[in-house]
C-alpha cells in the first residue's frame, strides 16, 4: 500500500511527455530547422537573407546608410546649433519695443498757413506711435490678410509661403526670389529695421539708398533674415511685432507708419478708419507711390477693392459688409485734396536754416504766411489764363507772388502745373530780366532827389558814347518819339528814351542804390541800358521790391515764415515779426511814384490789368527779344508780381507784359479781393507844371533845359526838332520855392558822387 504512489508517479509524466511532444511534432515542417541538410544542393544562394551576396550588399547599404543618417543628424545638429546661436545673437541685440517704432534717421517738417491749418509736409512724416490692439480691427484685419493671412500661427518665417513665392516666379520668368518674396510679416519687420544695422551717412549717400540696400531680395538675404525672423518672435508678442509693422511701414506721400498715412490721406486716426479707409492704407504695403491715392485715387480705389475681397475671403468682413465697403469708396479728406502751396513750401524751407528744415532730426511745426484762400485764387487765375487766352499745347511757364505790403508772402505759383517737392521754382530761383518794369526805380532815385512826377523830359533820339564800346542809341517800343513829356506821362506810356535821360540825370550810382536797397540783390548793369532793365532779378525779388513803394518807401526783405516750434514743445525757437527795412526814398516821393504808376494802369501800357471799382497801380515790363514779360503792381492791400516765358529762354509770340501777365494779374487780384472793401491807394498828386518852350535852343539851355550837369548825354548845338540829333535835356522844375544855389550845388555833387549825402 505505501509502495502505490510511487508507482502512480511514472503514469503522470509520460502524459505530459506526449503533450509536450505534440507542438514539436506540428513544428518538424518549418524550413530553416532544414535548411542545413540542403546545403551544397542544386538550388544554391537563396534563404530568407539572400545568402552571402545578399547579405554583402545588405551590409554595404546598411553601412552605407548609417554614415549617411549620422552625417545627417550630426549636420543638421550643427546647423540647428547655428541658427540658434545666430537667432540668439539676434535676440540678445533687440532692444525694447518703443526703441523701433520710429525708425526714422531724419525728422520732418509740418507747415502751418496763417491760420494755423496743415498745408503741406517735407521730410517723412511719423504720425505717433500706434499699438495693434488699439488701431481699428478693420485696420489690423485688412494688414493680416493682405500680408500674411497665417500671421498668428507660424514662428516667423513660412516655408510654405517661400515655395509658393519662388513658383510664382519662376512661372512667371523671374529668377526665384525676385518679385514676391513671400515673407511673413515678421520677415518683413525684419527688412524694416536692416536685421539690426542701423543708418550710417558715411556709408549710404542717402537714407534711400540705405533702405534700398536693406531691401535688396537674394537667397542670402533670405536666410539673414531668418533667425532674426525667429529672434523678433522670441522676443516680442505677434501684437508686438505687428506694432513694429503698423509703425514702421512707408505708406507713400512722405508719411511712416499707418498713423501719419491716416492722417495725411482722412485726417483721422488710425484707430477711426472704417473698412474701405482699412483697406486702402492696407493696399499701399506692396507700392506705396503707385497706389497713393494723392497721385491717384482711382487706382488706389481698384486695389482697395481687392484687399476688402481678400477680407471677405479669410472672413474678415460679411458679404454685405464688403459690398458695402466697395459702394462706398474711401476718399481724400479736403486737406488732403488741397496740394496748393507746394512752391511757397518749398520756398520757406530754403529760408529757414537748413538743420532745422531739410536736415532736421527733429520733427518740426513751421507756421507761415501762406494764404490757402490767396494761394488757390492764385492758381486758378493762371489756370483759367492759359486755358481760355493761351494756344492748346503751348509750353510757355508763368509765376505769381502775392505779398503784404511787409513783405509776407501769401501765395506763390511757380509754375503752370502742380510739380512734386523740390520741382524749378520759377518765382524764386529763375533769374530772369527785368526789362521796364526796373523803371519804376529810375524814377524813385529822380524823385528821391527832389525831382517832380510833372516835370519835363524829351523823348526824342539820344546817342550815348559808351567808353569801350562806343555809341549807344536806345529806341522806343514804338519806334516813335513823343517830343517833351512829362515824367508820368513818360512812365505811363513806358517811353525808353526818357528812362535813360532820367537815369543818366539822377545818376546812374543813384539809381543802383535804391534798386539794391529795394531789394534787387542781382548784379545791376553798370551802363546807361540800366534803366532799361537789362539785369536779372526773381520775381519774388522785384515782387518785394515793389512792395517798398507801396508802404511809403522802405525796404521790404520777402518772408514766409512766422515761427519754427520742435513738435512737442511750446516755446518757438524762432520767429519772424515782419519784413520792413530801412528807409530807401522819402515817403513823399514813394507817393508820387504810386500816382505815377496808377496812371500806367488807368490809361497806359497797363490797362488790360484795371480793377473795376478798385485803385491800382502797376507796371509792364518786356524784355529785349520778348524772352520775358512781366506785370507788377499792388492795391491798398496786396502786391502782386506776374512773369511769363519760357524755360529755354526762346522769344514769346505776340506777348507783352501788357498783354498775357497784365491779365494774369488782373485775375490774381479779381480772386485775392473777393469779400475785400475798396481802399484808395496811398498817392500824393503833383501840381501841374506850365510846359516849356522849347522853341529857342539857346533860351532852353540858359534856363537850364540842357544843363550838363543833369544830362550827361547832352550835345551842344540841340535842335529838339532836328530828329537826327544827339544829346537833349530834362528839365527839372523844383517841388515848391526855386533851387537856391546850394541847392544846385547839391545836385551836381549828387551825381558826381552816384548818391544822397
Amino acid at each position: 500500500m505505501t509502495s502505490r504512489p510511487s508507482n502512480r508517479s511514472p503514469l503522470v509524466a509520460p502524459r505530459r511527455a506526449v503533450s509536450a511532444r505534440k507542438p514539436a511534432a506540428a513544428a518538424t515542417p518549418r524550413k530553416p530547422a532544414a535548411a542545413p541538410r540542403r546545403k551544397g544542393g542544386s538550388s544554391g544562394g537563396g534563404g530568407r537573407r539572400g545568402g552571402p551576396v545578399g547579405r554583402f550588399f545588405a551590409a554595404i547599404f546598411g553601412a552605407i546608410f548609417r554614415v549617411f543618417w549620422g552625417l545627417v543628424w550630426r549636420v543638421g545638429a550643427v546647423v540647428a546649433l547655428g541658427i540658434f546661436a545666430v537667432t540668439f545673437y539676434f535676440y540678445s541685440q533687440l532692444p525694447e519695443l518703443n526703441a523701433l517704432l520710429d525708425g526714422r534717421a531724419r525728422g520732418s517738417v509740418t507747415l502751418l498757413d496763417n491760420e494755423g491749418d496743415v498745408f503741406a509736409w517735407r521730410g517723412e512724416t511719423y504720425g505717433g506711435d500706434v499699438r495693434a490692439e488699439k488701431v481699428s480691427k478693420h485696420l489690423r484685419n485688412a494688414v493680416i490678410a493682405t500680408e500674411d493671412k497665417r500671421f498668428y500661427g507660424h514662428l516667423g518665417v513660412s516655408p510654405r509661403g517661400i515655395a509658393s513665392a519662388i513658383r510664382i516666379n519662376m512661372s512667371e520668368g523671374r529668377k526665384p526670389f525676385q518679385g514676391h518674396g513671400g515673407s511673413t510679416i515678421t520677415q518683413q519687420v525684419a527688412k524694416l529695421l536692416c536685421l539690426g544695422v542701423e543708418y550710417d551717412p558715411t556709408r549710404w549717400k542717402n537714407e534711400a539708398e540705405y533702405e534700398t540696400d536693406c531691401r535688396r531680395g537674394s537667397l542670402v538675404r533670405k536666410l539673414k533674415e531668418m533667425p532674426y525672423a525667429l529672434a523678433l518672435e522670441w522676443k516680442y508678442s505677434k501684437d508686438d511685432i505687428l506694432t513694429i509693422y503698423l509703425n514702421r511701414a512707408y505708406l507713400g506721400a512722405g508719411t511712416r507708419g499707418f498713423e501719419a498715412a491716416a492722417q495725411r490721406y482722412f485726417a483721422k486716426s488710425a484707430a477711426q478708419v472704417n473698412p474701405q479707409e482699412a483697406a486702402m492704407l492696407a493696399g499701399l504695403l506692396v507700392a506705396p507711390s503707385t497706389y497713393a491715392p494723392t497721385s491717384n485715387l482711382a487706382r488706389s480705389q481698384a486695389r482697395a477693392n481687392v484687399v476688402l475681397g481678400l477680407m471677405e475671403e479669410q472672413g474678415y468682413l460679411t458679404k454685405a459688409e464688403a459690398d458695402a465697403a466697395r459702394a462706398a469708396p474711401a476718399t481724400l479728406s479736403p486737406q488732403a485734396t488741397q496740394p496748393a502751396g507746394g512752391y511757397f513750401a518749398d520756398w520757406v524751407m530754403d529760408s529757414v536754416p537748413s538743420y532745422l528744415a531739410r536736415g532736421t532730426t527733429e520733427d518740426v511745426i513751421l507756421h507761415t504766411t501762406l494764404d490757402q484762400h490767396l494761394q488757390k485764387a492764385a492758381e486758378e487765375a493762371v489756370s483759367y489764363i492759359f486755358q481760355n487766352k493761351v494756344r492748346e499745347g503751348s509750353v510757355a511757364q508763368a509765376a505769381v507772388v502775392v505779398m503784404s505790403a511787409d513783405g509776407a508772402v501769401r501765395a506763390m505759383v511757380g509754375g503752370r502745373n502742380k510739380a512734386a517737392p523740390g520741382s524749378f521754382n520759377r518765382a524764386s530761383q529763375a533769374r530772369r530780366q527785368t526789362g521796364s518794369a526796373f523803371k519804376p526805380f529810375v524814377y524813385a532815385a529822380a524823385l528821391d532827389l527832389g525831382y517832380s512826377p510833372m516835370d519835363f523830359v524829351d523823348d526824342s533820339p539820344l546817342t550815348i558814347n559808351i567808353p569801350g564800346s562806343g555809341p549807344w542809341t536806345p529806341q522806343n517800343y514804338t519806334r516813335r518819339f513823343s517830343g517833351i513829356v512829362t515824367l508820368a506821362e513818360a512812365l505811363k506810356q513806358s517811353l525808353n528814351i526818357p528812362a535813360v535821360r532820367v537815369s543818366e540825370a539822377a545818376g546812374r550810382e543813384a539809381v543802383r542804390k535804391v534798386a539794391e536797397d529795394f531789394g534787387i540783390v542781382s548784379d545791376l548793369a553798370n551802363g546807361p541800358a540800366l534803366a532799361l532793365g537789362v539785369s536779372e532779378a526773381t520775381l519774388v525779388e522785384m515782387t518785394g521790391a515793389y512792395a517798398g513803394i507801396l508802404n511809403g518807401g522802405s525796404a521790404v526783405k520777402p518772408y514766409g515764415m512766422i515761427d519754427l516750434t520742435l513738435r512737442g514743445e511750446k516755446n518757438p525757437l524762432l520767429t519772424q515779426s515782419g519784413g520792413i527795412g530801412e528807409r530807401v526814398i522819402q515817403e513823399d516821393a514813394a507817393r508820387y511814384l504810386t500816382w505815377m504808376m496808377k496812371q500806367v494802369i488807368d490809361g497806359g501800357t497797363g490797362g488790360r490789368a484795371k480793377l473795376p471799382g478798385r485803385e491800382a497801380a502797376g507796371k509792364t515790363g518786356t524784355t529785349q527779344g520778348a524772352r520775358d514779360a512781366w506785370f507788377l503792381g499792388f492795391t491798398a492791400d496786396y502786391v502782386a508780381g506776374v512773369w511769363m516765358g519760357y524755360d529755354d529762354n526762346r522769344p514769346l509770340t505776340g506777348v507783352t507784359g501788357g498783354g498775357l501777365p497784365a491779365e494774369i494779374w488782373q485775375e490774381v487780384m479779381k480772386r485775392v479781393h473777393e469779400g475785400l472793401p475798396a481802399r484808395p491807394l496811398p498817392v500824393k498828386v503833383p501840381e501841374p507844371r506850365a510846359r516849356p518852350d522849347t522853341s529857342n535852343t539857346s533860351t532852353a539851355q540858359s534856363e537850364g533845359y540842357g544843363d550838363p550837369n543833369y544830362n550827361p548825354g547832352y550835345t551842344p548845338g540841340y535842335n529838339p526838332n532836328d530828329p537826327n540829333a544827339q544829346g537833349g535835356y530834362i528839365e527839372k522844375t523844383p517841388i515848391g520855392p526855386g533851387p537856391s544855389l546850394g541847392d544846385q550845388i547839391n545836385g551836381v555833387l549828387d551825381n558826381l558822387l552816384g548818391g544822397r549825402w
